[in-house]
């Protein structure tokens, strides 16, 4: 046999072999391809699992709760559980992030600083290979396994109605606005935008950054522009309570917030707030942690896991 033979039938060979392995899926070589990372789903009992947890802030009561829903959730089936506070802080959120893909945890669950700021250090847990599980907040890129969140457009849109039934057609009120960037201040303005249309006069907007403190300073500034405002919304309780301090010599201005933290509904309960739109944070703390479980054992994962949404309203208003 000729070397020229030899030649074309190690070819053919080759060229077999390449094509199995095409069809089957599977790599022609094992040399690590340095553009996609490749890895099998492993499966794994929650008590094997490390949870990798970056919040927003912990100086803020519904964030808090949602620490709790995943510790309580993890502390049952003996799961570990590294959590960071991201400060209000991008830059510090994402140094946590990376920190947390070194140490080579199981899964991220995220609840972003700012939507877009986190995109960067969600792409890294993909080459990675390890799952990111998003709270209350989205990330605007890379991928994400689920979202855990209420509907925040939804959440808008019952403030705005109870604002209308409670105020009547073209009343003048203000807006507190969230954190520029998260998609909750987005989500949740745009939802109050949307049903406040032609109903409702809308005579500012202003940003407190979902801080109490920022929400008294803001709010007192508004009232001395505006002092014929007959409403309030917050995109969040802890403004909304800021609101109050600053408006409390105006009793007659309704405010709502959002969240439904204990001091929010306490505040609704006393008659300082109108209603606030309440969130169960504890509640989506513990479906982050149950989505992680169900992703480690083979089961599917909606991409969107919705936590319900209550209208609590203070008695003068029922």
């Amino acid at each position: 046999m000729t070397k020229k033979i030899i030649g074309i039938i190690a070819g053919l060979i080759v060229l077999a072999y390449g094509i199995f392995f095409i069809v089957s899926g599977r790599p022609i070589f094992s040399i690590t391809n340095p553009f996609q990372v490749n890895r099998l789903q492993e499966r794994k009992k929650p008590g094997d699992l490390k949870i990798g947890v970056s919040l927003s802030t912990l100086n803020n009561p519904f964030f808090i709760s949602i620490k709790d829903g995943v510790n309580e959730a993890a502390k049952k089936e003996g799961t570990d559980v590294q959590l960071y506070d991201g400060q209000n802080s991008t830059n510090k959120q994402n140094n946590d992030v990376e920190d947390l893909i070194q140490k080579k945890v199981d899964v991220l669950i995220i609840n972003p600083v700012d939507s877009s700021a986190i995109t960067p250090e969600v792409k890294s847990a993909n080459e990675a290979g390890i799952p990111v599980i998003t709270i209350d907040r989205s990330s605007e890129g890379g991928k994400v396994l689920s979202l855990v969140a209420s509907d925040s457009r939804e959440g808008g849109k019952m403030a705005a109605t109870f604002m209308i039934d409670a105020l009547g057609q073209n009343a003048k009120i203000a807006q507190l606005q969230g954190t520029p960037g998260a998609s909750a201040t987005r989500e949740r303005g745009a939802g109050f935008d949307e049903a406040a249309e032609g109903h409702l006069n809308i005579v500012t907007k202003q940003t407190a950054n979902f801080d109490r403190t920022q929400g008294l300073n803001t709010s007192e500034n508004i009232a001395q522009a505006h002092p014929d405002i007959k409403g309030l919304f917050s995109q969040n309780d802890e403004m909304a309570l800021g609101a109050v301090q600053a408006l409390k010599s105006q009793e007659d201005i309704v405010i709502v917030g959002f969240d439904g933290s204990e001091d929010g509904i306490n505040a609704v309960r006393r008659g300082q707030m109108a209603a606030t739109v309440a969130q169960k944070p504890k509640e989506m703390g513990k479906l982050a942690v149950q989505a992680t479980y169900d992703y480690f054992q083979g089961k599917k994962v909606s991409p969107n896991i919705k936590s319900p949404l209550e209208l609590v309203v203070a008695d003068k208003y029922k």
